[in-house]
């Protein structure tokens, strides 16, 4: 069941607008329970600045020239939902929970690359930058994430404060008010930073929650 509800939401996501600077509204989608599990698909909000983690198939022009990654103001964007999946050698499965500490790849719904980073800078800041890279069938350490979570919980929930850190590199994925000129609809950098910082806290927003694996 939990299946083929995230089948039919994610269907509807990709079927609408493909405009990535405009703010085109997206399909509706489910939320089932409140953890995040793997196979869920889900937005990433910047607790400060409450930006959504984004991406489109526009290239930086500098540094690894590979696919951008920026923060978006509009919360009904479809090019700023990311699936969450375990990492090439784990044995975890859909519907999974998915403990502090544990490590994640977050691929980009619509263009199918992975959360990247690596030690190329970052346009604007001169950090790391964080791009998307690969596919479907190409995924390497530089996609990996470990999960921290905020405060006394060991399970990764809903709204819950997290960070996440890139194995490959020590950056936290991290955002600010600096704003890109050339992309539309106030756009600010993503990028990564080795230290921990308030500007590094994110929480899943909106997205389609899959329920826990062998829950009713």
């Amino acid at each position: 069941m939990a299946a083929s509800v995230l089948a039919l939401a994610v269907a509807l996501l990709i079927g609408s607008s493909s405009r990535v600077d405009n703010g085109a509204a997206a399909a509706p989608v489910t939320e089932e329970g409140l953890e995040v599990t793997y196979g869920s698909t889900v937005k990433l909000m910047h607790d400060k600045t409450k930006v959504r983690l984004h991406s489109h198939d526009v290239a930086y022009g500098s540094g690894s020239g590979q696919q951008s990654v920026t923060g978006f103001p509009q919360t009904d964007d479809s090019n700023s939902y990311w699936i969450v999946r375990p990492t090439l050698d784990s044995s975890a499965k859909q519907g999974d929970a998915i403990d502090t500490g544990s490590i994640i790849r977050l691929q980009h719904m619509r263009t199918r690359r992975w959360l990247h980073s690596h030690l190329h800078a970052s346009p604007l800041s001169g950090n790391l930058e964080v791009s998307c890279f690969g596919g479907d069938e190409q995924s390497d350490t530089g996609d990996y994430w470990r999960l921290e979570i905020e405060g006394k919980d060991k399970v990764w929930k809903r709204d819950q404060k997290v960070r996440l850190r890139h194995v490959d590199t020590g950056g936290y994925l991290h955002s600010h008010n600096k704003k890109y000129n050339r992309l539309g609809g106030g756009q600010q950098e993503v990028c990564g930073v080795r230290d921990k910082r308030a500007e590094n806290i994110w929480s899943t927003a909106e997205g389609v929650y899959l329920p826990v694996s062998g829950s009713k």
